[in-house]
């Protein structure tokens, strides 16, 4: 699940930018391409009110992606990528590049039996067998 939050105004096409960055980090977990996943990656953005945000110095330019993951989906190079390119995804959404000094990427992991999908949270190894039984049954 990824939640970004801006200032009203900041992006043009929130919907594109939405799929953009859910599609983004599906292909860098490298998740199967079925169903299961292609439904449950999903970006969410907020448009804050002004004033709503500042730093210290009380600048309130900035963006804020949080990106939730199951634990463990991210090694080092994959934590690495997905800052990267979600920056990217949203300066470029913003047709501001200098918007890339200005965006803040927080990588959170839901704990052990915290993922919830179906009415019921899920361990890791039980999403693991939840994506099997999909491939098995032919849902690609």
């Amino acid at each position: 699940m990824i939640d970004v939050y801006a200032a009203a105004g900041t992006f043009a096409d929130k919907h594109r930018l939405a799929v953009d960055l859910a599609t983004a980090v599906k292909e860098i977990e490298k998740v199967p391409d079925i169903p299961m996943f292609r439904k449950n990656t999903a970006a969410f953005v907020h448009e804050l009110p002004p004033g709503a945000a500042a730093n210290v110095d009380g600048d309130g330019d900035y963006v804020r992606v949080q990106v939730l993951t199951n634990a463990g989906a991210l090694d080092r190079e994959k934590q690495l990528a997905v800052v990267e390119r979600l920056t990217d995804i949203v300066a470029a959404a913003a047709g501001d590049l200098s918007l890339r000094d200005r965006t803040w990427v927080l990588l959170t992991e839901a704990p052990e039996g915290g993922w919830g999908l179906w009415g019921h949270a899920h361990t890791n190894a039980e999403l693991i067998a939840a994506a099997r039984a999909a491939i098995a049954a032919g849902q690609a």
